[in-house]
């Protein structure tokens, strides 16, 4: 016999797909019954069930769900020693691009976008590369357009920033307002924020360079393989795929289509030139 909260989950799920057109259905089950129990105290229900009229008949209720369920979790340099490869091993790369395109996939509240950004910039490679920011996360996409953070973190990550290889100070992309930073006008002009759901989008645009990292962890199998092949279809020649630490191309169909340019750091590159492999629903060899 089924769980009642498990139940309720599958009803919540038919809601947001159904009504609204987000569809979580193929997303990690273990993790997103937890988020969605956790929603329950900050939206003051006590059972998924007691949420659903809200979700069906509530204007802009959904878009609220969205923001705690999808809830960000980013920092600068996040693993500095990715950007250290990315500064070492693919700047090198891209300077004979005349021009380069970069996706942060899953971009959070933005730190991750305003590091690249500065790496980019110490690499002389920043004016002539136009970053595309895209998230599910409306209200995440907001605040890492607006860039501001919490002085208190921005030194926090002083450090992870010169472990990346930074070769100034951290203070000088932010200016300081009181208790919050705000990242310099400069990291953001060749920055677009826009909302893409990996899950239910096409290719957003063709690109030398995709950062999609501790994405693909939330999503089972099946939905693994589809966002990878939206990836690999997003490349132009030769485009470099970062990942998580905790995700890998190896057990994926797409992965005759990467040579690997770092593991430890995830960081892979399209090959030229290989007959591309299809995808179907039916596919479940994936990671």
């Amino acid at each position: 016999m089924q769980d009642v909260k498990d139940i309720e989950i599958e009803l919540f799920l038919d809601a947001m797909r159904l009504r609204h057109g987000y569809d979580f259905s193929n997303y990690s089950r273990a993790s997103l019954k937890r988020r969605i129990l956790g929603l329950l105290p900050a939206l003051g229900f006590d059972r998924i069930v007691d949420m659903l009229p809200s979700l069906l008949y509530e204007h802009g209720f959904h878009l609220h769900v969205i923001s705690l369920l999808s809830v960000p979790v980013s920092e600068m340099f996040r693993n500095p020693e990715v950007f250290l490869s990315l500064r070492k091993k693919v700047a090198p790369v891209l300077q004979s691009y005349p021009q380069i395109n970069i996706w942060v996939a899953g971009c959070a509240t933005g730190e991750e976008v305003y590091s690249l950004a500065i790496l980019l910039k110490e690499e002389n490679l920043y004016d002539r590369t136009q970053i595309y920011a895209t998230d599910i996360n409306d209200a995440a996409l907001a605040k890492a357009e607006e860039g501001v953070y919490p002085v208190k973190l921005l030194k926090d990550y002083a450090g992870a920033y010169l472990k990346a290889g930074g070769a100034f100070s951290l203070e000088n992309y932010y200016q300081s307002l009181y208790d919050f930073g705000m990242m310099d006008s400069s990291l953001k002009k060749n920055i677009v924020f826009a909302h893409h759901n990996l899950v239910a989008d096409g290719v957003f645009c063709e690109v030398n360079m995709i950062l999609c990292r501790n994405v693909l962890i939330y999503f089972d199998r099946y939905l693994q393989g589809r966002v990878l092949h939206l990836l690999r279809d997003s490349f132009a020649r030769g485009g470099f795929l970062c990942l998580g630490n905790k995700e890998s191309l190896e057990f994926s169909d797409v992965a005759v289509d990467f040579k690997t340019i770092d593991f430890s750091c995830r960081i892979y590159q399209c090959v030229p030139n290989l007959p591309q492999t299809s995808w179907s629903p039916d596919d479940m060899t994936s990671l």
